[in-house]
């Protein structure tokens, strides 16, 4: 799955627009210093991508290329936090675990060029940790849409649904509103119930056929590229050992490989892990349980403010759009100069920015340190000397459709506040 995404990505030329063509990136708080290498350097980035992809897949030099893909890919997600998406963040979890599961211990060319020695039974928390990621992703979704938005407005995909008439057989169901409400709740109970339901024996097959219906429609139904496919796909990990020994005799039947040895006596060793590796596994998953709840340290309506939105599996929750005028002051006179954020920033960057408070406070001291001792000439000819100039912003932005409202203090200097996780306590209270 993840060789056809980055060959998506590449033809679609998203490594050039993305990591080649700004001028500004967006990092995260603390990854400051990772910044994208040259053009030529970031399309051998997603070439290393490609060939891990195929060597993860196929056991070959496994441990070292689950290495190498789990540092470039959270590489290239490090960049500009402009192109989060859930499911980029899911990728880097799971590649991440993987480094540490012997994958390539059953099936695989480095068991058959005998690199590692083969073996028939893996401690269960192997299989059960991806089945827990997974397992985290639906129910956390699950509980985000348990918020009045979702459930008593049916936002917002009663306004999505609305540009989706064109649809075969269903199309004429977008029309009302009754449909947007039974797709909110659908999607609810779905995420919260679905890895309950693939976990049990009697019930895994229709789950399963849930999965694909309803990641099937989404796909069809809005741009959010690979993400069902990739799950489609990853869920096949809570079918039964039996399951998988099927595709794999299926598998050697067509490249002629030996079947197992019914005699081969199975090992009677017991797994345990070690105390740092014991450690590890638990501050692995408390993260991924805490993580989604950080929000409830921050005052405000979360859709709002977003602190504490991103990594906590909120998908499709909101519809939000934003406009953001930037000026820069100069102290003594107190003159501003309206700044043409076109200059600076791409139009996707543009776009997010002007919703999401961290990223306005950031650009705000990116154009603080551009325009630092430096000497603005008017057009008559006036010359405006900036040493430490102020930045302010007008920002307005509209939550649902529901209108434009103003989004922060626009008389803050930005410029003197500090980026960090603490409340912002500058953005402008939500107004129903």
């Amino acid at each position: 799955m993840m060789f056809l995404s980055t060959i998506r990505f590449i033809s679609n030329g998203w490594v050039k627009d993305l990591y080649v063509l700004p001028k500004y990136y967006f990092t995260y708080y603390g990854f400051d210093w990772v910044k994208p290498f040259s053009e030529n350097s970031m399309y051998l980035m997603f070439g290393l991508l490609l060939i891990c992809s195929i060597f993860i897949a196929l056991g070959l030099f496994y441990r070292l290329s689950a290495s190498i893909f789990f540092i470039v890919f959270t590489y290239i997600e490090l960049i500009d936090k402009t192109n989060y998406l859930n499911h980029y963040y899911f990728i880097s979890l799971i590649s991440f675990v993987l480094i540490f599961l012997p994958a390539n211990k059953y099936f695989s060319l480095d068991t058959y060029f005998k690199f590692t020695k083969r073996q028939y039974k893996i401690p269960a928390w192997n299989i059960n940790i991806i089945k827990l990621q997974l397992g985290i992703v639906y129910f956390f979704a699950g509980i985000a849409k348990l918020n009045y938005h979702w459930l008593f407005e049916a936002q917002p995909l009663s306004n999505w649904l609305k540009h989706q008439t064109d649809l075969p057989l269903i199309g004429g169901l977008m029309h009302y509103n009754e449909t947007a409400f039974v797709f909110s709740w659908g999607g609810a109970l779905f995420d919260l119930l679905i890895p309950f339901v693939l976990l049990s024996k009697k019930t895994r097959i229709y789950g399963y056929m849930f999965v694909i219906i309803f990641h099937g429609l989404t796909s069809a139904m809005f741009p959010i590229g690979v993400f069902p496919f990739v799950m489609i796909i990853s869920t096949l990990i809570f079918f039964s050992d039996q399951f998988h020994e099927k595709i794999i005799r299926f598998l050697k039947t067509i490249f002629r490989t030996k079947h197992r040895n019914k005699n081969v006596k199975e090992t009677k060793e017991k797994f345990t892990l070690n105390k740092f590796s014991y450690f590890m596994l638990i501050a692995f998953i408390s993260i991924q349980l805490l993580l989604p709840f950080r929000y409830l340290l921050y005052k405000g309506n979360l859709f709002w403010t977003e602190q504490g939105f991103r990594f906590s599996w909120r998908v499709m929750l909101i519809e939000k759009v934003g406009y953001a005028q930037f000026y820069v002051h100069e102290p003594k006179s107190g003159r501003k100069k309206l700044i043409n954020t076109n200059d600076f920033l791409t139009g996707q960057q543009e776009k997010m920015m002007a919703t999401q408070p961290d990223m306005i406070l950031q650009f705000a001291h990116h154009l603080r340190d551009h325009y630092s001792d430096t000497t603005i000439i008017e057009k008559n000819g006036e010359k405006i000397y900036l040493n430490k100039p102020k930045v302010t912003a007008e920002v307005y932005v509209g939550l649902f459709n529901k209108g434009s409202k103003l989004f922060i203090d626009p008389n803050v200097n930005l410029s003197e506040i500090k980026r960090g996780y603490h409340s912002k306590s500058w953005i402008l209270e939500y107004e129903k």
